[in-house]
Order: C-alpha cells, then sequence, then structure tokens
C-alpha cells in the first residue's frame, strides 16, 4: 500500500464520518460578538436549534453537544452584570426526554440567579422539546408561519422479526430476568411489556405537563391536559389557546425583551468560537431544523436506527410526523 493511497483513505475515512479526528476541539474560547444596537446593556442571543440531543456533535470539526454549549454560554452570561436579558431563538420539533429537561433546567437556574427576563421567539418550527425549553421563558412570539405544540412523548423501536425470520437469522438472548429484553427489535412485544413501557411514557408525560403548567400559568390543568394530545398548532391557533403570548417577529421579541428589562438602548450580542463575519445580523449563524422532502421535521436516521443498537428504545419530546 502506498503512501498516496494511505493519505486517500485516511481523508475519505475521516470526511465519511467513519473516523473521527478531533483537529478542532472546542474551537477556543466563546466571543461575544455584537449584532446590532449600542450602549453598555446588552440583550443575549441564543440559539435552540436542530434536534435536541446530549450527543456531541460529530464530524471532522468537532462542537460541544447543545447542553454543553448552552451552560458554557449561560456560564459566561452570569459573569456579565451587563446582560439585562437573554432571547432563546428556537427551531427546532424537539429530541430526547433528557437533553429537552436539561436545556430547560439550565435556563431556569440561570432566571432564578440572575433574575433576568428570557424572551423565547420560535422560528420555523418549535414542538415537543422544543415547546418544552421554551416553558423557561416568561414570553414567547411565534412566527406567523411558525408551527408548534406537539406536547407529548413517543418511543421509538423497530420490530423486525419478520424480517429476520425471511433471511434464516435467529437471534438470541441471555438474559438475567424475563423483562430484561423488553422493547427489542428482534422480536414482537408483549402485552405486559407494552404496559411497562406505557408507564413509563406516561410518567415522562406527567413531567412535561407539569412544566407547561409550570410555563403557562394563566391555562388550567384541564386546559393543558385537552391541548396536549400530541397535535401541532399554527401560531394563530397556539396564541388563541394560549399556548404563545404573541405573534411576531424577532426584532418584536428584542424589543419585548428591552421593555421587560426596562431598557432604552441595548446592544445584541451572540456568543462564537470562531472569527466574526464581515456581516452581523440577528439571523445570522441561524440552523434551521432537520427537514424531509416535504418540509416535515425528521429525527435523524441514526437515531431512528440506533434503536437497533443493543435493542434500545428511543423516549422522546419530538414531532414525528
Amino acid at each position: 500500500m502506498t503512501h498516496k493511497f494511505v493519505w486517500v483513505f485516511l481523508l475519505c475515512s475521516v470526511l465519511g464520518g467513519c473516523i473521527h479526528v478531533d483537529l478542532f476541539s472546542g474551537h477556543g474560547a466563546l466571543q461575544e460578538t455584537t449584532i446590532s444596537g449600542e450602549g453598555s446593556d446588552k440583550i443575549l442571543l441564543i440559539d435552540i436549534s436542530g434536534t435536541l440531543t446530549t450527543s456531541k456533535d460529530s464530524g471532522i470539526f468537532s462542537a460541544p453537544s447543545l447542553p454543553a454549549r448552552l451552560k458554557e454560554e449561560l456560564t459566561k452570561a452570569g459573569k456579565d452584570d451587563h446582560i439585562k436579558a437573554i432571547i432563546l431563538r428556537i427551531n427546532t420539533p424537539g429530541g430526547t426526554v433528557t437533553s429537552s429537561d436539561i436545556l430547560y433546567h439550565e435556563l431556569q437556574e440561570f432566571k432564578d440567579k440572575r433574575k433576568v427576563p428570557i424572551i423565547a421567539s420560535i422560528m420555523d418550527v418549535g414542538t415537543s422539546g422544543g415547546y418544552y425549553v421554551a416553558m423557561a421563558s416568561d414570553y414567547i412570539f411565534a412566527h406567523p408561519s411558525t408551527i408548534t405544540g406537539s406536547i407529548g412523548v413517543i418511543m421509538l423501536t423497530l420490530n423486525g422479526q419478520g424480517l429476520l425470520e425471511k433471511i434464516g437469522i435467529e437471534p438470541m438472548a441471555i438474559v438475567s430476568g424475563p423483562k430484561k429484553s423488553m422493547g427489542s427489535p428482534f422480536r414482537a412485544m408483549k402485552d405486559e411489556e407494552r404496559a411497562i413501557f406505557q408507564d413509563v411514557i406516561d410518567r415522562l408525560f406527567a413531567r412535561f405537563l407539569s412544566v407547561v403548567e409550570q410555563g403557562r400559568p394563566k391555562l388550567s390543568a384541564a386546559q393543558i391536559r385537552e391541548l396536549a394530545d400530541g397535535r401541532i398548532y399554527t401560531a394563530d391557533v397556539a396564541k388563541a389557546k394560549g399556548l404563545i403570548d404573541e405573534i411576531g417577529y424577532l426584532d418584536d421579541a428584542i424589543e419585548r425583551a428591552k421593555k421587560n428589562a426596562q431598557l432604552t438602548d441595548a446592544q445584541v450580542i451572540t456568543y462564537t468560537r470562531s472569527n466574526p463575519e464581515t456581516h452581523q445580523n440577528i439571523y445570522s449563524h441561524f440552523e434551521p431544523p432537520t427537514v424531509g422532502p416535504v418540509g416535515f421535521p425528521q429525527i435523524n436516521a441514526n437515531t431512528v436506527l440506533g434503536a437497533l443498537h443493543g435493542g434500545t428504545p428511543h423516549m422522546m419530546y419530538m414531532w414525528i410526523p
């Protein structure tokens, strides 16, 4: 094998994701970038975009997971007394139960310590886990074309028993107890196993409902329960039902942040790890949610196929058409 072939093989493996080389781990310290406005007071714009997961971004350019990035940004913001408000730019169909809850928890902790207003601005999509995170805010905007709601829990698993039988493969598992392999993608789920999973789903759903009750105090528990059947809502319907506060654009969210923080002038800032671009504005570094061919948010294929890895089902606060 020639040296030239070795280098070509390694480059293709890295770019293809077969080999992960952390060439730019962390991308350096966070840098403050001013987007607009002036004055000594600041409004921090934070992105909550893409599928919510605790996994670290993979690829040649390694980046921290979303919870890790949020924690780092809030830690930096907590040391800056000039930050008077936060805007969450939310654009996500949701994600795992735990990642959604971590993001919500970190925002709540920051708000309790710093006593600054948090304004959510939902872009294309702010459903399920995305809406869960928005419950940490004091005021929720949605764009006129926003899709939100989908309050609920979904569990992903597969049943490949029929396929395996057709190709003559018989999987076997040696277990310590009869429920140890429940949820396995290699066989049909039994009724008692389904009941156990349903109990888990119901408990996680109850947590979601309690978070919405705290975030939307004007809605009764009965009203929230009626709205939380998993359906999605357009911005106008969501406002009419009390799930959001106002329909407006990101500029409107900035003005609301100023009003709630009692500011006349303020800089709108973000934190980045690379050299700032020449032209910065409130839509810079905007990451859309993963979308399918007809515009529906789609869960990452690796997450679906991950149900086959070790037969582990996935509990999700996520809109998955």
